[in-house]
C-alpha cells in the first residue's frame, strides 16, 4: 500500500524588483505579508522595505510568485516581477560572487528571472564599464562597483536588457541578512 504524502515546501526568498525606490511602486511591507498570506503562505516576514519577502509557499514556488504579481497588480496597480529561489539556491549564488569583496555594499548579486542566452550576455559585454565589473553566473549577474552602486562607471540597465531578462539586485549585506533569516 503506497502513502501519499503531501509534498513539503520550504522558505523560500521571493524578491520583488523595483519596490519602494525612487518614490515609485510603493509597497508598504506589512500590506505584502498580508497579500502573501492571503495566497495561503506561512510563516510570512519581509526585511527592510524594498521587496524582500521570505515565506512558504503554499504550492509550487512558480505559481505562486505569478499569483504574487496578480495580487499585487490587483491591489495596487503596478506590475513588478517577483523572482524566488531557496535558500540553497542564495546560498550557492553568494559562494558563488566571482569578485574580490573589498566593501560588501558596492557588490551585489542580481537574482534573474531565468539564465540570460550565451548570445545575450556576449552582447552585453560589449557594454563600457570603467572600474566596475559584472558576470553572470548561471540565473544570477554578479556586479562589484568600484565606487558604489550610487555611483556606477557601468550602465547596468543597459546591459539588463541586452541580457533580455528581468532581475533584481541586492547588496552581499542584504543577500548574507536574507540567508541569516532562512536559516
Amino acid at each position: 500500500m503506497r502513502i501519499d504524502r503531501p509534498r513539503v515546501h520550504l522558505l523560500r526568498v521571493h524578491l520583488l524588483r523595483a519596490i519602494n525606490v525612487g518614490g515609485t511602486a510603493k509597497l508598504p511591507m506589512a500590506e505584502l505579508r498580508e497579500v502573501a498570506a492571503e495566497l495561503g503562505a506561512t510563516d510570512v516576514a519581509t526585511y527592510i522595505a524594498s521587496g524582500n519577502l521570505l515565506c512558504t509557499p503554499p504550492g509550487e514556488p512558480e505559481a505562486f510568485d505569478r499569483a504574487l504579481e496578480q495580487a499585487i497588480e490587483d491591489r495596487f496597480g503596478f506590475f513588478r516581477e517577483v523572482i524566488s529561489r531557496s535558500r540553497e539556491e542564495v546560498a550557492a549564488a553568494l559562494a558563488a560572487h566571482p569578485f574580490e569583496v573589498v566593501e560588501p555594499k558596492f557588490s551585489y548579486v542580481t537574482f534573474l528571472a531565468a539564465e540570460p542566452a550565451p548570445e545575450a550576455v556576449a552582447a552585453a559585454h560589449e557594454e563600457p564599464t570603467g572600474d566596475d565589473r559584472w558576470e553572470v553566473v548561471g540565473r544570477e549577474m554578479h556586479v562589484r562597483y568600484a565606487d558604489g552602486a550610487g555611483r556606477p562607471q557601468m550602465k547596468d540597465a543597459t546591459i539588463g536588457r541586452r541580457l533580455g531578462v528581468a532581475g533584481t539586485a541586492r547588496n552581499l549585506n542584504t543577500v548574507q541578512k536574507l540567508l541569516d533569516l532562512t536559516g
